[in-house]
């Protein structure tokens, strides 16, 4: 890590006070990082450059035996992300109380500074003498480390430094606090969209004018296969004119004010294929409106998509661990549930006939049904489908 050449200094402005167009882009630039994790570099640099400081860095994790955290700093016109610090558990930061600001002089002398190995081993090789720190608490019981430095022969951190590291502290907790809900939010949307997807369910959202705002794994699979079902434009279409026409009056009717407050208007139709496949099987829903976002983009429209032909592959594993089954019985198992009759799946596992009758008998034994189509349907009802991968 290497320091950025001279650093035209805000000393002057700071002595007459922060401005309030330097302060909001300030501002501006934290909450844009808690939404775009990415953005937190450039967040870094800003504050960097109105502290005259070489380095500020977020210990976003600090690390812990072979790992060594992550840490984003930002040095002049350098954006790091450094993969940590082997030597943090040794800093003199380490452990501050949440939210009390502090510097190398409230903590230790000059000399133990200069005399510890974490500023002989670590910062003096990077130019790092002057430091302010905090650790931010954040709503889930984490640890922030929020660190400013200065070179040796720039002075010390004064002050309207610290006033003004105080002033940001509150912005820089609720924008790790909304960056923590915000991603938490996607994961749980990804997970819900890939269960959909494991389930050979394709989900498309359509915004209040009827155009695609989403489409999850599954549904852009299938629409961009072309066959019955395409996004054109922006829109959502049938290939055959009959389908369309019926596709298009039900998203119009989902989009249409509703004759009962809180009940969800659900229309099914079935889209035909030029392959000559099975039809898939559409599901028109409205949804409730967010008074916050009224008429700017809102998900208003879902439809759900199902593939009746489709066959799904659940992971080998799971399924034994769920039934109880040895490998050669949920081969089996996985052939009858994409409906195969017992023969064909023996000619497809390359088994002979009274080989699979064997291996049946022993899955009724151990799932407890009588009936192959009884096995098919809780064998495509289990969970084992939702571990299936992309």
């Amino acid at each position: 890590m290497t320091v950025a050449g001279p650093i035209q200094s805000n000393a002057a402005a700071r002595a007459t006070g922060l401005t309030l167009d330097r302060f909001g882009a300030l501002v501006e630039a934290i909450y844009d990082a808690a939404l775009v994790p990415a953005n937190w570099a450039d967040c870094l640099e800003l504050i960097r450059s109105e502290f005259d400081g070489n380095y500020v860095s977020l210990i976003v994790r600090p690390g812990l035996r072979d790992d060594l955290g992550l840490i984003v700093s930002a040095s002049g016109g350098r954006r790091i992300v450094n993969p940590g610090n082997p030597l943090l558990q040794i800093s003199p930061f380490t452990g501050l109380v949440p939210d009390k600001l502090v510097t190398i002089g409230d903590i230790l002398s000059e000399t133990d500074w200069r005399n510890s190995q974490y500023y002989r081993d670590w910062c003096a090789p990077r130019g790092v003498f002057h430091v302010l720190a905090v650790d931010i608490g954040t709503s889930d019981g984490g640890i922030y480390g929020f660190r400013v430095t200065r070179p040796e022969g720039s002075p010390d951190f004064s002050e309207a430094d610290r006033a003004l590291c105080r002033r940001l502290l509150p912005h820089l907790k609720r924008a790790l606090n909304l960056h923590l809900t915000v991603n938490q939010d996607r994961k749980v949307n990804l997970l819900y969209s890939e269960a959909m997807a494991h389930l050979m369910v394709g989900v498309i959202v359509l915004d209040e004018h009827g155009e695609v705002l989403e489409c999850n794994p599954m549904a852009r699979l299938i629409v961009e296969m072309d066959d019955g079902l395409r996004i054109v434009g922006k829109q959502l279409e049938a290939t055959y004119v009959n389908d369309n026409r019926k596709l298009q009056r039900m998203v119009r009717d989902a989009l249409g004010p509703r004759t009962d407050a809180g009940i969800a208007l659900v229309e099914a139709m079935a889209a035909s294929r030029p392959s000559g496949k099975v039809s898939w099987g559409l599901v028109v829903q409205s949804m409730e409106p967010d008074q916050w976002t009224e008429g700017k983009h809102r998900p208003s429209v879902a439809v759900f998509v199902r593939d009746a032909e489709g066959k799904a592959h659940p992971p080998v594993k799971l399924a034994q661990q769920l039934f109880q089954l040895t490998p050669a019985e949920t081969a089996l198992a996985i052939q009858l549930a994409n409906g195969l009759s017992l023969e064909e799946a023996a000619e497809a596992l390359n088994i002979r006939r009274n080989t699979a009758r064997a291996h049946l008998r022993s899955i009724f034994s151990k799932t407890g049904v009588r009936r192959q189509t009884e096995l098919v349907r809780i064998f495509l009802n289990s969970v084992a489908w939702l571990g299936a991968s992309e």
